[in-house]
């Protein structure tokens, strides 16, 4: 098990139970320290504030204090998704079907790497988006190396509402 599945376990059931969803963790090398990064959401689908960062905050470092699962000095930061957020968890293309997304794979799908299309959702562990150039890609979960959503004018206004 990597350092990040070992923090990912030490932290995510206490997220849930203070009502936060675990999208991301992710150890970055800085310039002079190393960074934790966190993002997480509200399970409740409201937008993020700078209090519910500051909860998590508080309660990652204690865990992981606990926990001490990182060598050497390193900073924590908590985000939020933000709107063209990274797709992490088979659920994420279930409840952004019908918005557009970039996928990478990490071995290629019908002889390519890279796609943009609108997800269309996921079944059996495929993830299928319709392409714009016409069909639908069908790529494997597990395949998948990056995924985000892509700033559409239609995701905006989604995100307006949760803020309104």
């Amino acid at each position: 098990m990597d350092i990040l599945q070992k923090i990912t376990q030490a932290i995510a059931p206490s997220l849930e139970a203070m009502g936060y969803g675990l999208v991301m963790v992710k150890l970055a090398e800085g310039s002079r320290r190393r960074a934790l990064i966190v993002m997480a959401e509200r399970t409740d689908n409201k937008a993020m504030s700078f209090d519910d960062c500051t909860e998590i905050s508080r309660t990652v470092s204690a865990l992981l204090d606990v926990e001490d699962p990182i060598q050497g000095a390193y900073d924590l930061e908590v985000c939020s998704p933000g709107i063209d957020r990274p797709l992490t968890r088979a659920k994420d293309f279930e409840r952004f079907a019908g918005y557009e997304a970039k996928c990478e794979t990490m071995i290629p799908v019908d002889g390519r790497k890279r796609f943009r299309g609108v997800i269309k959702g996921i079944k059996d562990g495929l993830v299928t988006l319709s392409l714009p150039e016409g069909g639908d890609a069908s790529i494997p979960f597990q395949n998948i190396r990056t995924a985000k959503l892509v700033l559409t004018d239609a995701l905006v206004a989604e995100a307006m509402k949760k803020h309104s």
